[in-house]
């Protein structure tokens, strides 16, 4: 019985569309343009324990497209999951709230994405996939520049 209780535990609760904002601020008058827009993505992802051994893991992603100077549209949303983890040894809770569960969500936000776009007349948007791992390899990069500091400058620009 002791071994059954510390057997690890990890499964999908619920996933769902948090929140979802779609603007376009000149319309009508954007659909007119003729010029190819640019479009700018910034994704974040982000984790919280809601209760002992239950945590949520979001995605966000925000798409903006221009044309010329003029927004086209601007799309922010927010995936999110619940997720049962239990018995997991601390070094791997990082690593499934910062890349395993961001795994299993984002396909569903990527869904999200694409049909609130496809529903504004413009062309689709398909976001690409990601790698959430390498992503997550890079913010620790990040940390661990940030907590050692610039260090000791030395005269002559030598570190």
């Amino acid at each position: 019985m002791s071994d059954q209780a510390q057997a690890p535990v990890f499964a999908i609760q619920r996933v769902y569309l948090k929140d979802l904002s779609l603007e376009i601020p000149n319309a009508p008058r954007i659909f007119l343009e003729t010029q190819q827009p640019s479009v700018e993505i910034q994704m974040d992802v982000g984790s919280e324990q809601l209760v002992e051994g239950v945590y949520e893991s979001t995605v966000t992603v925000t798409v903006t497209t221009k044309v010329g100077d003029k927004t086209a549209f601007l799309v922010e949303a927010k995936q999110g999951g619940i997720f049962e983890m239990r018995n997991i040894p601390a070094g791997q809770m990082e690593l499934l709230l910062n890349v395993i569960c961001p795994n299993i969500v984002y396909p569903y936000l990527r869904s999200n994405v694409a049909d609130v776009v496809q529903r504004t007349g413009f062309p689709p948007i398909h976001l690409a996939e990601i790698n959430f791992e390498a992503l997550y390899q890079r913010r620790l990069a990040q940390q661990k520049a940030e907590d050692q500091g610039p260090g000791i400058i030395l005269p002559g620009g030598a570190h």
